[in-house]
């Protein structure tokens, strides 16, 4: 069998090129949602690097950090450009509050993710997203 990108399983049907160009196409389209939508990506990125490249969550966690920073830094360029940050200058008690709490959850989360196993981490990412996925359905 095919070694996979990042030590991924062995079990994969997609391999080589195949999982080179769907990694292209679902980078594209997560880069595209998450500008859209003001987001890094990571609710669609984690699940497409442990279903497509069928990396261990934890792994796929610490990979969506890094791939999107540089989504971040291109949304943050585009949404800069135009008003939307004016909200933001508006609530800025609320967001200092919420950047704070986001600190303080990275690094409670970087702590755990050494002791919370893999078996815990799946269904809550599911559990997550389902949830998410309804509310924001509903949110319309």
């Amino acid at each position: 069998m095919k070694r996979q990108i990042l030590h991924g399983k062995d079990d994969y049907p997609v391999t080589g090129i195949a999982q080179l160009t769907l990694g292209v196409i679902a980078g594209f389209i997560i880069g595209t949602v998450a500008a859209l939508m003001g987001v890094a990506g990571g609710e669609l990125l984690i699940p497409t690097l442990v279903l497509l490249y069928g990396i261990d969550i934890k792994l796929a966690g610490s990979l969506s950090l890094v791939v999107s920073l540089p989504t971040m830094v291109t949304g943050f360029a585009r949404y800069s450009q135009d008003s939307s940050f004016a909200v933001l200058r508006r609530n800025r008690a609320f967001v200092l509050l919420m950047a704070a709490g986001s600190i303080g959850g990275a690094f409670l989360g970087g702590q755990l993710v050494g002791i919370l196993s893999s078996a815990v981490l799946l269904p809550v990412l599911a559990v997550i997203l389902v949830i998410s996925s309804v509310k924001i359905w509903q949110h319309s």
